[in-house]
């Protein structure tokens, strides 16, 4: 029969904020396992103790923010309003079904008077991987690393050319060392370190200047920042993230990241895995001076003007020399500023070469290849790319920190800047990375349960096979008159009818 519902809401029931929340709920799953109480503890110096109106729990400000980062709800004012209906929500955040929420101002104003400048994200979001760590979720034996883009929120049409000072390399003191020794082992001078500042015409938004205009092949052109994350290769726990403008190259804060999470987690990695963007001299050098094999991705490189490649220059390691295609020697001249060994032919026998044509477009009749003071780890660092544990190592990348983006943009808003600034994204990444981990941390463990749970239903089974072979064993008897003995009613009642029989 069709009954309408009374349009009145007034009945009063009697429940609990615990029965109404969903026994699988990812709150659940979080609050089991993550222990928040840190929190108090890193910001206690950010808060009067003796003065001023009673502060809300700064447990409950940060849990809110993880919250949104944890379902993907892009503002704080939203987020206010869902955790206002979300019973999930409230019973995560210990606040009562008639309890007031935070206003959304108060949420944005301690986040950019109380926490802005601090370090206070980067010390929550280290103590997320410690808990991981401690766990057991973590081993560091190999990292992975990549960079994704997050658009910026500038608009692409707000722009000024500037020019602007080129940033040395990051790695520019342990070049300068390579080179000078290289050059005192050759006899050469050694150079000084250059002090001319070269200037560059760089596009610079005037919405949010401290973002970068990022142009580089198979990506977006416009506005970006970049979130230069590694992963831990056993379960995908991310164990750093930072935030650079769009136009850095991916290669620059590499190593010193590496070196910061040596130095701040315990973790002792065999290998680290990259992408062709990070295969280059340096890191290749650096990364084996800490004792790290690098497998890298390989890029073909541009075949120039000329029909011979420099590939088919085969240099010879014992007399250091390079041997072209018809047997000629290339000798060791000098090495350059920028770390380049230089290797010149003889020109009166190049001119003579039939392959001139082929070889070099140089005025002199002279061939000149170059060699990195590191390119022996490069060459190392191909090779193992190329054995079979390299390729099994190289392959694991894309289910790492390629899932873990994937991951991020699909649903924890990370496809776009909320904020603009260095810090305030610097933030964002942070918080994004914290929340991924927290999730990841809390399904691994209620796997784990589950396959404690099913373990011990296997051995139970196992047990009650072995009580039914031995009966079998005894003489055949059935495990229930084994076990309990026979019954001494021989005839069912008539109740059960012949269908329960």
């Amino acid at each position: 029969m069709l009954k309408e519902s009374s349009p009145q809401q007034y009945q009063i029931e009697m429940v609990t904020l615990e029965e109404l929340v969903p026994k699988n709920h990812l709150v659940r799953k979080v609050d089991a396992v993550i222990d928040f109480d840190f929190i108090r503890d890193e910001v206690a110096h950010l808060y009067c103790h003796d003065n001023g109106r009673p502060a809300i729990d700064p447990v409950v400000l940060f849990k809110m923010m993880l919250l949104g980062y944890l379902f993907g709800v892009p503002s704080e004012r939203r987020l206010v309003q869902e955790i206002q209906v979300n019973v999930a929500y409230r019973w995560f955040l210990r606040i009562g079904l008639t309890d007031k929420i935070p206003d959304a101002s108060t949420l944005s104003q301690n986040r950019i008077r109380r926490f802005n400048g601090t370090d206070v994200f980067q010390r929550i979001f280290d103590n997320i991987v410690e808990q991981a760590i401690a766990k057991g979720m973590v081993n560091g034996r190999v990292l992975y690393t990549d960079s994704t883009h997050l658009k910026a929120n500038a608009n692409p049409r707000k722009a000024v050319n500037v020019e602007t000072p080129v940033k040395p390399s990051a790695y520019i003191d342990a070049l300068n060392a390579a080179i000078n020794e290289d050059r005192e082992v050759a006899g050469k001078k050694l150079l000084a370190p250059s002090k001319t500042v070269k200037m560059k015409n760089t596009k610079v938004s005037t919405t949010d200047p401290e973002s970068g205009f990022m142009h580089r092949d198979n990506k977006p052109k416009g506005f970006f920042w970049l979130d230069h994350r590694t992963v831990d290769g056993k379960h995908g726990i991310i164990t750093d993230t930072y935030t650079t403008p769009g136009n850095i190259h991916d290669a620059q804060p590499y190593i010193a990241r590496l070196e910061r999470q040596l130095a701040r987690f315990p973790l002792n990695p065999v290998a680290v895995g990259l992408d062709a963007g990070y295969f280059n001299a340096a890191v290749c050098h650096l990364t084996e001076q800490a004792g790290i094999i690098p497998v890298l991705g390989y890029r073909r490189p541009n075949k120039g003007q000329n029909t011979f490649q420099k590939k088919q220059f085969i240099y010879d390691e014992d007399k250091d020399v390079y041997r072209c295609p018809e047997g000629e020697l290339l000798v060791y001249k000098t090495t350059s500023r920028e770390g380049y060994r230089h290797y010149h032919s003889p020109a009166d026998v190049c001119a003579r070469c039939p392959q001139l044509k082929s070889c070099t477009q140089s005025q002199n009749t002279q061939k000149v290849v170059t060699r990195h003071v590191w390119e022996a780890s490069k060459e190392r660092a191909n090779k193992m790319r190329l054995t079979p544990w390299g390729k099994k190592v190289y392959a694991r990348r894309k289910e790492t920190v390629e899932r873990s983006f994937a991951d991020a943009k699909q649903h924890h808003g990370h496809r776009y800047a909320r904020f603009r600034g260095l810090m305030n994204v610097q933030m964002q990444c942070l918080m994004a990375a914290a929340a991924q981990n927290m999730k990841k941390i809390a399904l691994l463990a209620h796997l784990y349960l589950l396959l404690v749970q099913y373990s011990v239903l296997v051995e139970l089974m196992r047990r009650m096979r072995e009580v039914q072979k031995g009966c079998k064993g005894s003489g055949g008897k059935n495990i229930a008159i084994a076990t309990f003995g026979r019954s001494k009613r021989r005839t069912p009642p008539e109740r059960w009818g012949s269908s329960a029989i």
